[in-house]
């Protein structure tokens, strides 16, 4: 008992509150936290079997989906698409490549490989509307597709569903088994570029892989036939619009030599050299200008003589037709043709088109070799009779020699006229022909695209790839479940870290408390020091002791916003290790609506505290004692307006005369929320301690409960956390290193 001169007034006692020291509150400071990763390990400890179980769930899901799944074969074919055409004939084609970047001409290769054209080349050629295989390997029942519901085409895919209403147009020559199968086919097809290079892989895909194998082959030939038909195609404008040129340019050519040779025919002129039009008007002209005086006029004579004479030898054939240039000329176009003719023979079958064209030209140049060879021995006879003429004339002719030379000059202009309208018109000719012959070439030329490897009918499933399925649903497992977590976590709003009290309540953690166990007897667990549980509250007295300047106070009630949140097994459990340390103890049940301690403590409730509130002054009657060093107040019989009772002061009259009796009284109030007890019976001690527990009140309402205490002025000094989890990672260290500890030095104490 302790003597009444110690007694110290209440709210002083709790004006004096002194911060606790770091190693009472958890091992860190107050109002501290703790390091991020150490509160996302607790959260992993506390929600682990969530974690195992979204996880697990996610594997599982992937094992059965993965079995369940029919194979799936992938065949490849590699494929060099090269970016400059090789071209045979050294010259650049009409369908120039060369229009952009190498990364628009290969992104415009990667779009023709999956064009619907080419879908459609590949099941026109292999009927595959009608081939059995194909369908089974894609899963699709042939019997199920018709005109009036293309969206009920089995497994094709949301492309093939959509096939009746992208291409409803009834002229296109597509029935519906061939549409569903070119949907099909572009869902199942896939060109892979490789990085770096100007190699194409081309993929397909079935349940087959014999038909993977093919369906990838075929498609890659049917690629590089439409390229080829695609340049042969932009060449055929080209070919066509030179051939109308071309016979036009041959009737102008015709016209204007036969223009020449009749005018050299009329006015006598005949070239016996190659030598240019103006270079021959000048030798005219000099022959001319050398009548006028009569040394010219000899010379010309000699000259016209000389003439007869060369005539006559060509009229007698020796070596005019050798030495003639047209003739040499035509020849030689006749040996090229011929030449050409006989490498195309080598290719191609006597009915080529271009073969044609060139028997054609070789028959035409032989007729012209004929001709001019006949014109060339007519031509030499009339230049023998020009000769003779000429040089009879000019005996006879001194005075109008004159006339004669100018009218000689006006023929040889007008026939360099209308030689060069032939040259011309031969020049453009031969240019446009040669034209011709190159573009025929270039729509045959090599095909820039090559086959590297063909596809070969794979041994294994591309898939389902049960590994890859596995790890990808641990993935997904894991993100899943830290998704799950995060909401669970978001959605607790109560406390479940001690760190966090103080921030969230505003008032000082004095300690935790573990979960007790359902098959153990809590009353036993706090009455036996060794425990876990028992050691929290010794961390929390030790707490208590520091709320003050005196250490625990004299008088302090537990409260709590809730009921069944640990606040009477608390006040039992301090009762009880203060009275071990040899405090006497008085533990008072104020909670009148649900009593408790009497139960905890194995005793009755027939008298006690309703009682004395009701007017009783036998307060040693009302008293039992329990255990050694701790007596009970009980609640007594239940009223109905236990909130009367405590507007009182007999409340206070009692714990104040009590606390002259005992070192400590406790007292055990009924909660908060909804009851206007707590509030009254906190007027009547030195301190109240909060208690709540872990996770289970939100702490919008814990701080609506201490609010109301607040405004009754309960001098508050600290809050116990109840019923945590004993898997986070503030307990299990602390507790077990203890009595480890202690049980190793008894049991070597017990060996000495």
């Amino acid at each position: 008992m302790t003597d009444s001169t110690n007694l110290v007034p209440m709210r002083p006692l709790a004006a004096q509150a002194i911060p606790l020291p770091p190693d009472l509150t958890g091992g860190r400071e107050r109002g501290g936290m703790r390091p991020v990763l150490v509160q996302y390990l607790d959260v992993l400890r506390r929600r682990k079997w969530v974690i195992a179980a979204a996880i697990l769930a996610a594997v599982m899901a992937a094992l059965v989906i993965t079995l369940l799944t029919r194979p799936t074969y992938t065949a490849t074919t590699q494929v060099q698409v090269s970016r400059e055409q090789a071209n045979v004939t050294n010259v650049q084609g009409v369908e120039s490549e060369n229009v952009g970047r190498d990364l628009e001409f290969y992104q415009t290769q990667y779009e023709l490989l999956e064009a619907r054209s080419l879908a459609e080349r590949v099941v026109r050629g292999l009927r595959l509307d009608s081939n059995a295989d194909f369908w089974n390997a894609h899963g699709v029942d042939p019997a199920a597709i018709d005109e009036s519901a293309l969206a009920q085409a089995g497994d094709t895919g949301a492309r093939a569903k959509a096939a009746a209403s992208t291409y409803p147009d009834p002229r296109r020559s597509v029935n519906a088994r061939e549409r569903v199968a070119i949907e099909t086919l572009l869902e199942n097809v896939a060109v892979n570029p490789i990085r770096g290079s100007s190699l194409i892989d081309v993929d397909y895909s079935s349940f087959d892989p014999e038909m993977s194998a093919r369906i990838a082959n075929v498609w890659v030939d049917e690629f590089i036939a439409q390229s080829i038909a695609r340049k042969f195609d932009s060449t055929a404008e080209a070919r066509n619009f030179l051939e109308g040129r071309l016979d036009e340019l041959r009737s102008k050519v015709e016209q204007s030599e036969r223009a020449v040779v009749d005018f050299a025919t009329q006015q006598g002129i005949i070239t016996l050299t190659t030598e240019s039009g103006g270079q021959g008007t000048a030798q005219i002209r000099e022959r001319t200008l050398a009548s006028e005086n009569l040394q010219g006029l000899n010379a010309e004579l000699i000259a016209a003589t000389g003439e007869r004479v060369a005539a006559q030898a060509l009229a007698r054939g020796s070596g005019s037709a050798q030495t003639n240039a047209t003739l040499a000329r035509l020849r030689e176009q006749r040996a090229v043709s011929a030449a050409e003719l006989a490498e195309l023979m080598v290719q191609f079958e006597p009915g080529y088109p271009r073969a044609m064209a060139l028997e054609q030209q070789i028959a035409e140049l032989d007729s012209a070799i004929f001709t001019e060879e006949s014109r060339i021995s007519r031509a030499a006879s009339e230049a023998f009779l020009a000769a003779q003429r000429r040089e009879a004339e000019l005996r006879s002719r001194v005075s109008g020699l004159s006339g004669e030379v100018l009218s000689q000059r006006r023929d040889a202009i007008q026939y360099n006229i209308f030689q060069r309208e032939a040259d011309t018109n031969r020049q453009l000719y031969d240019s446009l022909l040669q034209r011709y012959k190159e573009i025929g070439v270039a729509a045959v030329s090599a095909s820039n695209i090559a086959v590297i490897d063909t596809a070969e009918p794979p041994q294994r499933p591309s898939s389902p790839n049960l590994l890859l399925n596995l790890a990808l649903a641990l993935v997904a497992g894991t993100i899943g479940a830290g998704g799950l977590v995060f909401l669970l976590e978001q959605s607790t709003e109560g406390l479940t870290d001690p760190s966090k009290v103080q921030e969230a309540l505003g008032i000082p953690l004095l300690g935790s408390v573990p979960q007790v166990p359902d098959h153990d007897d809590p009353v036993e667990l706090v009455a036996d020091p060794k425990t876990e549980i028992a050691e929290s509250y010794i961390a929390i007295r030790s707490s208590l002791a520091f709320t003050t300047t005196q250490g625990v106070p004299k008088s302090f009630m537990l409260v709590s916003s809730q009921p069944a949140e640990g606040k009477s097994l608390s006040a039992l459990a301090l009762a009880l290790v203060l009275a071990r340390m040899g405090k006497r103890v008085l533990l008072i049940d104020a909670d009148l609506r649900n009593p408790s301690a009497h139960a905890y403590l194995g005793t009755h409730r027939k008298v006690g505290l309703s009682n004395y509130l009701a007017g009783d002054d036998q307060v040693s009657a009302l008293i039992q004692s329990v255990r050694p060093n701790l007596d009970l107040m009980a609640s007594g019989p239940c009223v109905p307006s236990a909130a009367e009772l405590f507007s009182s002061d007999r409340l206070r009259d009692l714990t104040s005369r009590m606390t002259r009796e005992y070192d400590h009284v406790i007292v055990d109030s009924a909660p908060v929320i909804g009851l206007a007890d707590a509030p009254l019976v906190s007027q009547a001690v030195e301190a109240v301690i909060f208690v709540a527990e872990a996770g289970r009140v939100s702490v919008r309402g814990l701080n609506s409960a201490l609010e109301r205490m607040a405004a009754a002025g309960s001098p508050i000094v600290g809050a116990i956390l109840t019923k945590l989890d004993r898997r986070s990672s503030q307990y299990g260290y602390g507790y077990s290193y203890s009595y480890s500890y202690s049980d190793r030095i008894e049991a070597t104490r017990g060996a000495a």
